[in-house]
């Protein structure tokens, strides 16, 4: 089994795309679990992935992009959205989620979504908004990690058009904002990034250990 270190190693931000590989179902079923299972703060998940495999919509998205290619390219382009309101009702639903999945009674998991419902609603937009863009980037971290162990390349990007992503996948009709995007697939033979070494600190550099 190779190591994990190894597998980060071998990842980086691929420049070009092999568009006549497709990633197998089971790959890209192992993302959308990973995307699921990514921790979230208190457990909300204010976040959803579009998981779109459609080459027309693909390279309309590429103006969107900043004429980024891979877009265009990759085998799946999966858009990281969070809810555009998070509420009492939004709230609501969360807190009988666990008590159907834990059996967990009324009486105490009262306290604690009163608490939630409270700081939200007196919160502005922008903060929820701001917190929520927090939780897509823990999920786009998360993401990263399984597909260098499970050897699935791709390119994290905040470079593109929030809004005319929205219009275009009509997100706003399902209540969504996008905020990254992750095109997906296998590198081109051809892409000279993928010989280049990793560029990082040193690890005295970057890391404080206190003992």
């Amino acid at each position: 089994m190779e190591d994990s270190i190894e597998n980060l190693e071998w990842r980086y931000a691929v420049k070009k795309f092999d568009s006549e590989r497709i990633l197998p179902l089971n790959k890209v079923e192992k993302l959308k679990q990973a995307f699921n299972l990514t921790a979230t703060s208190y457990g909300l998940q204010p976040i959803k992935m579009v998981v779109l495999q459609n080459k027309e919509l693909q390279k309309n998205l590429v103006p969107l992009s900043m004429g980024q290619q891979q877009v265009a390219q990759a085998s799946h382009l999966l858009v990281l959205c969070i809810e555009s309101n998070i509420d009492d009702e939004y709230i609501a639903n969360y807190f009988e989620k666990v008590k159907h999945v834990r059996g967990t009674s009324e009486e105490i998991l009262a306290p604690f979504k009163e608490s939630l419902m409270s700081s939200f609603s007196q919160k502005e937009r922008s903060e929820v908004q701001a917190w929520s863009k927090n939780q897509a980037y823990l999920a786009l971290g998360n993401l990263l990690t399984i597909c260098a162990i499970e050897k699935i390349d791709s390119c994290p990007m905040e470079g593109f058009s929030p809004e005319g992503y929205d219009d275009l996948l009509g997100l706003k009709d399902m209540g969504l904002t996008s905020v990254l995007a992750l095109p997906v697939g296998y590198r081109a033979k051809d892409d000279v990034f993928s010989t280049f070494k990793k560029v990082r600190r040193n690890l005295d550099d970057s890391i404080i250990e206190i003992n």
